[in-house]
């Protein structure tokens, strides 16, 4: 089949050519994100294949339909990118990968709690300066701490394990509860008392119309004084002003993101010599208490290597006329708000 591949970066080409090396599919390589003005790019092809900030809204699904396009891939596991109504209703297919890197964000995530913690990334920077005071660098110990975590699917339900390796407490929120959780003996409780008892916070759901804002400033009134909150899901999941106002009184002790809700204008891309027009986001920078790194909580070997297998596998399915497991439809309301997990 003929792929039309949006967003792509060096290595998006190195993994997807090998994985593709029977040439089974013919790839065209696009470095632009898809969006209404560059999905004319796709004339031709029957299936794009795309990545967490390409827009595939109801315009651009108009003009793949109007082009021959009957295929998009995505070769992420969210789709909040993705109008599947118009989708259905143009009799476009929408495939996912599902769960590519549940070890690379989970520990990613420990990486961010650890760093934070013990101001890895300040004392970093000291000792190449030659300042070797301790000053402002006290951390404390993980062991005997309660970590929260919300949404215990694959990557929720890792970081559990290895928090429970540090000798942590684990309370959890999800609409569905996961036994394995359990059996490490994390108690499933509500986000109020979530909030209120717990050290660290670590998101891991997905966002969805009723996850949006989740940590907003409702919630920050709740949490626990001081917490330390970690967010490698989706970036609006927190509402980042409020966020910002909780770091300025000191109710927030900690802030580790790897992304953020206005994202799309700024990571993967090279700014080093341009003057970033977000204020929110330069803000944020100035805390000492914030460590941000640009979404490569997926970046693995593993990860890249699982995306183009599975990417390929879905658009071959779907082009033998198959059943594919990682298709995804419109759903009715009432099973929308089910997808916390």
């Amino acid at each position: 089949m003929k792929i039309a591949v949006f967003s792509t970066k060096a290595y998006d080409r190195q993994f997807l050519s090998a994985a593709n090396s029977p040439k089974e599919h013919e790839l065209a390589f696009f470095e632009p994100r898809l969006n209404r003005d560059t999905a004319i790019l796709a004339a031709g092809f029957p299936a794009v294949c795309v990545f967490v900030h390409d827009q595939v809204d109801a315009p651009t699904l108009e003009i793949l339909a109007s082009q021959g396009t009957r295929l998009v891939a995505l070769r992420c596991a969210g789709f909040n990118n993705v109008d599947l109504q118009a989708a259905a209703d143009l009799e476009i297919t929408i495939v996912r990968v599902p769960a590519y890197s549940p070890y690379g964000v989970a520990e990613h995530a420990v990486g961010l709690i650890l760093s934070l913690n013990r101001k890895i990334h300040r004392a970093y920077n000291r000792v190449r300066e030659g300042n070797f005071s301790l000053e402002g660098l006290l951390g404390f110990n993980l062991n005997d701490r309660t970590v929260g975590i919300i949404g215990t699917g694959k990557i929720g339900l890792i970081l559990g394990q290895i928090m429970k390796g540090f000798g942590c407490h684990l309370l959890a929120y999800d609409v569905y509860r996961n036994p394995e959780l359990e059996m490490l003996g994390g108690k499933y409780v509500e986000l109020p008392e979530l909030f209120t008892n717990c050290d660290i916070i670590s998101l891991h759901c997905p966002l969805t119309p009723e996850t949006h804002h989740l940590i907003n400033a409702e919630a920050i009134e709740q949490i626990k004084p001081r917490v330390m909150l970690i967010n490698t899901s989706r970036g609006a999941l927190i509402d980042t002003q409020a966020v910002i106002e909780g770091l300025k009184s000191g109710k927030i002790g900690s802030l580790g993101v790897d992304v953020y809700e206005q994202e799309s204008e700024l990571f993967f891309e090279d700014l080093s010599g341009e003057i970033i027009q977000d204020d929110i986001f330069q803000r944020l920078t100035t805390f000492p208490n914030v460590l941000i790194t640009g979404h490569q909580a997926f970046f693995t070997e593993e990860a890249l290597h699982n995306i183009a297998e599975t990417t390929f596998a879905n658009i071959t399915d779907i082009e033998q006329g198959r059943s594919c497991k990682n298709e995804i439809r419109a759903q009715p309301e009432v099973e929308a708000k089910a997808l916390i997990s």
